[in-house]
């Protein structure tokens, strides 16, 4: 039974096309994976099935009285919530069922024999439906998904605006969960989750009974979840039966045998055009010459798809640094309340070490307090001699209307413009995303805007937090492959295994310094 319809959908920013007359159909109970490099618009097309964004052309059609819950890349908490009420509001059809149920009560008393007994009927079917959904063990299960996203651990009355980012996503996420829509659709839930959430994470959404659309860049987890494949590329939406791997194996052999076709058909097209152009002008000749050049009019031409820039990250390095990159005696770091005990660390010259641990234990405020930008509750953080720092934010402000050209210019004023365009195209992104303003692009082609940063700035020390958040598989591939190469130090924040592993040399399990309970 088909749950979602899309028809002839057409979308795309300013002269930018994002997609051209894809069409959709989703049944129920398909766990689907969404995939396509960053900017191809996968998180727009959610936006459009979702109605956040009216496409130029085409429709969307939703069968009736089906629920659909949807997780975003940048959805916002209000100040005053707590996490369990945020859980809590997943349920607030059901509550405004038992508020309608008091409502009833209350006017009983004055109610004549016929209005009683039409009442009677209505608080039966309202108790029939707040049973049917649990309603009377709803503080028991938003207790157990608390627990299997570790969010009891941070306090269920914790006030969500002083979550971190990751915080923030589970507790949208298991609001999401508590919600148990018929189509689930999650844009990147791993991206700030760590690994023991998403093993919970995996679990669930292979278990999970109804259909989903996800969207993800971690091809693990993808694999592990998913049963087929929307591959989004070149305005188009094309369908694959199977895992990440099987459309990968697929897609290959496509896209060699359309390669193989258009040379044919090229060899085939120069033949002919030769042909004519020799004996158009011969009256003998003149009627063969006519007919290739029918054929050639009426000829489908195979189209190869633009290849799309891939990213190369190529880290330019300053002088040696001196032994230490930074040494902490007794740090503890922390806001209002420490969130470590007493630290004494060190890091030397060369040593690449990856940072890991659940989230809001500490392990971006130890990024900042070691350069400066958070202070340090107590304890002292010396920094080295000879240092030149790169550093890598997990986000970017949003809301920001520069240009990506600007935002370059801004970090290196003695750049020509070609130059600037040069060094965002190593980076992966083309004309139309270098000319656009940063905040219509996708989290992806950010990340590579502030990449692009990093990468023109001469460091000997990188500290990165979840650098590889938002980021596409060629562009995950590439940074990793960068990162080995790098002769500096590095000290990475990352949920990654496939990825940390093979860039580090040392991992810090932050979860042993916390004060934390998780």
């Amino acid at each position: 039974m088909s749950i979602l319809n899309v028809e002839h959908l057409s979308h795309g920013f300013g002269d930018r096309a994002i997609f051209h007359d894809v069409s959709f159909r989703l049944l129920k109970g398909e766990h689907i994976g969404l995939v396509g490099a960053n900017g191809e618009g996968k998180s727009t097309f959610l936006n459009i099935v979702t109605g956040k964004l009216q496409p130029d052309e085409g429709k969307v059609e939703w069968s009736k009285n089906v629920k659909a819950g949807y997780l975003d890349q940048h959805a916002v908490l209000e100040k005053g919530q707590t996490i369990r009420n945020v859980l809590k509001s997943a349920f607030s059809d059901l509550f405004s069922m038992e508020q309608r149920m008091n409502e009833i009560c209350d006017r009983m008393g004055d109610a004549s024999e016929e209005e009683l007994a039409e009442m009677m009927e209505e608080l039966g079917t309202i108790q029939d439906l707040l049973n049917a959904h649990d309603f009377y063990i709803l503080d028991a299960k938003v207790e157990e998904v608390g627990r299997a996203l570790g969010l009891d651990e941070i306090g269920l009355d914790r006030d969500v605006t002083e979550l971190s980012g990751g915080q923030r996503t589970k507790v949208l996420l298991g609001k999401l969960l508590l919600e148990k829509p018929d189509i689930l659709l999650l844009d990147e839930p791993t991206n700030y989750l760590d690994e023991q959430h998403i093993e919970w994470l995996k679990r669930y959404l292979t278990e999970y009974e109804n259909a989903f659309i996800l969207i993800s860049h971690d091809i693990p987890f993808l694999n592990s979840v998913i049963n087929l494949v929307y591959h989004m590329e070149n305005q188009k939406l094309d369908r694959y039966v199977g895992d990440y791997n099987k459309f990968q194996e697929v897609y290959a052999v496509k896209k060699s045998q359309l390669e193989a076709a258009y040379r044919r058909q090229q060899q085939e097209i120069s033949e002919l055009e030769d042909f004519v152009a020799r004996n158009k002008a011969r009256v003998s000749t003149r009627n063969m010459a006519m007919s290739r050049q029918k054929k050639l009019d009426k000829m489908e031409k195979i189209e190869l798809a633009a290849e799309r820039p891939k990213p190369e990250f190529h880290f330019q390095e300053a002088r040696a640094a001196g032994r230490y990159i930074f040494q902490t005696q007794d740090l503890v770091i922390g806001y209002d309340e420490p969130l470590s005990k007493p630290l004494s660390l060190s890091m030397e010259r060369g040593q690449k070490i990856a940072l890991i641990g659940a989230n809001g234990i500490g392990k971006t405020t130890l990024l900042k307090s070691i350069l400066g930008l958070t202070p340090a509750l107590s304890g002292s953080v010396e920094l080295g001699d000879y240092l030149y720092i790169g550093y890598f934010e997990q986000e970017m402000k949003p809301g920001n209307t520069t240009t990506c050209i600007d935002e370059i210019w801004k970090e290196f004023p003695s750049y020509t413009q070609y130059q600037v365009r040069s060094a965002l195209a190593k980076c992966g992104l083309t004309t139309k995303h270098i000319e656009s303003q940063i905040r219509v692009l996708s989290g992806g082609e950010q990340a590579k805007v502030r990449l692009c940063k990093l990468i023109n700035r001469e460091t000997n020390v990188l500290l990165l937090d979840e650098p590889t958040n938002h980021l596409d598989v060629d562009a995950k591939e590439e940074l990793k492959r960068a990162l080995k190469e790098y002769n500096g130090s590095i000290l990475l924040i990352c949920h990654e295994p496939e990825f940390y592993r093979d860039v580090v040399s040392e991992i810090w399990d932050c979860s042993q310094w916390t004060t934390r309970l998780l």
